[in-house]
């Protein structure tokens, strides 16, 4: 089978994937009596290849997801090669680790999985240094991650932090207050914890009038979070399959 063929082919495969997406999203939009304009969809690419993120930018999907730098770098320069003029926006989703913070200034659009203060400052610095260098124009977007069940070992900032983080976020020179992003934990349902979300968001408006970004919904439970007010869907395997072996 010829590299054309192939390529013809996984076009065809992930289009009608996102046909389905965006039909899931559109008539969990109906259901929740929002427009369907209200929920972003950003797909989720770890662990494939940049080829897939390229074929994504050729559907119309320039919103693009990743969780480690150590894979997303590489990545987004690639596809900066392949697809020239693609308006590409990454989002680092993923837990950083603060000596990353350097590294994925150079590439993120947005960061989804800030919960800490020590790591608000590194973000702020590192932005800054690579403005200076040259190497970014605009400020870094930032979500703050909400745990929702407690557990420090799955990311995320216990409810009662996120004011706190949040401010810092805001007061800082390089970064912007962009909302609240969660993971549902297994043994919570979906609803009951986006339900949660939602309720944090709200607190976090009243204070922050600017970060109306809720990012809550993968493959799984987008259609609960878009119920309970998500305006960002992360999905992976429902667009791309199954997950192939992560870079080195």
């Amino acid at each position: 089978m010829s590299d054309t063929t192939q390529s013809n082919g996984r076009r065809s495969e992930i289009e009608t994937a996102l046909s389905v997406v965006r039909d899931r999203i559109a008539t969990a939009c109906r259901t929740a009596g929002r427009s369907e304009s209200a929920v972003r969809l950003i797909a989720v690419t770890k662990t494939f290849p940049v080829e897939d993120a390229a074929l994504l930018t050729d559907l119309g999907i320039t919103d693009l997801g990743e969780n480690r730098e150590q894979e997303a770098g590489p990545k987004a320069a690639e596809l900066a090669e392949l697809r020239p003029n693609a308006q590409v926006r990454w989002h680092m989703l993923g837990h950083l680790q603060r000596n990353k913070a350097r590294a994925v200034a150079r590439w993120a659009a947005e960061i989804q999985s800030v919960d800490s203060d020590r790591l608000v400052d590194a973000l702020d610095k590192a932005v800054r240094t690579a403005r200076e260098a040259g190497e970014r124009v605009e400020p870094l977007d930032v979500l703050v991650q909400a745990s929702l069940d407690g557990d420090p070992t799955r990311g995320g900032a216990p409810l009662d932090t996120l004011m706190q983080i949040a401010d810092r976020v805001a007061h800082s020179s390089e970064l912007r207050l962009r909302g609240l992003m969660a993971v549902a934990p297994r043994e919570v349902s979906a609803d009951d914890a986006f339900a949660r979300l939602e309720t944090a968001a709200g607190r976090l408006r009243e204070d922050h009038p600017e970060a109306t970004e809720i990012s809550s919904g993968m493959t799984g439970d987008l259609e609960a979070a878009v119920i309970h007010g998500s305006t960002c869907v992360r999905v992976g395997t429902a667009l791309l399959g199954a997950r192939g072996l992560a870079s080195p």
